[in-house]
């Protein structure tokens, strides 16, 4: 069974949240990854450097809080398109299925494919409109 993972996206206030959160559930950063530390290929403008790309933090029960400034050029982050469920799979085969069985009859916003921080990744829309992404790190296991 994957573990399930909220994620949440913010409009430029990702690391005050967080920091927020961690006063909440205590705790240290899994994770703290900028625009800037991406490959070029895939960077924006150099305004948005700064921005949180990812951060994790792991809370009690083995579950972690994940989230991410949205950059520009993806659209403005409002209540309702904030949220998305991600899922850790242990396996490729496991994130193919589950990733064809939620993008069926839904909208596929990134298909599944090696990313560049090492995990097998994909994004894609149910047709409840519920927001998923799928990731499978063999690095992780």
């Amino acid at each position: 069974m994957p573990a399930l993972n909220p994620y949440l996206n913010f409009n430029n206030n990702t690391e005050e949240a967080f920091n927020f959160y961690k006063s909440v559930f205590g705790g240290e950063f899994a994770m703290v990854m900028r625009f800037k530390d991406i490959p070029k290929e895939y960077k924006g403008p150099d305004h948005e450097d700064n921005k949180v790309m990812h951060i994790s933090l792991p809370i009690t029960g083995g579950g972690v809080l994940m989230g991410s400034d949205v950059p520009e050029s993806m659209g403005e982050v409002v209540l309702g398109n904030n949220i998305q469920l991600s899922l850790a799979p242990s396996s490729r085969e496991e994130a193919d299925k589950l990733f064809n069985g939620l993008s069926a009859g839904g909208k596929v916003t990134m298909p599944m494919s090696d990313a560049f921080w090492g995990a097998y990744f994909g994004m894609c829309e149910d047709k409840f409109g519920i927001r998923w992404m799928v990731n499978f790190d063999a690095n992780s296991r």
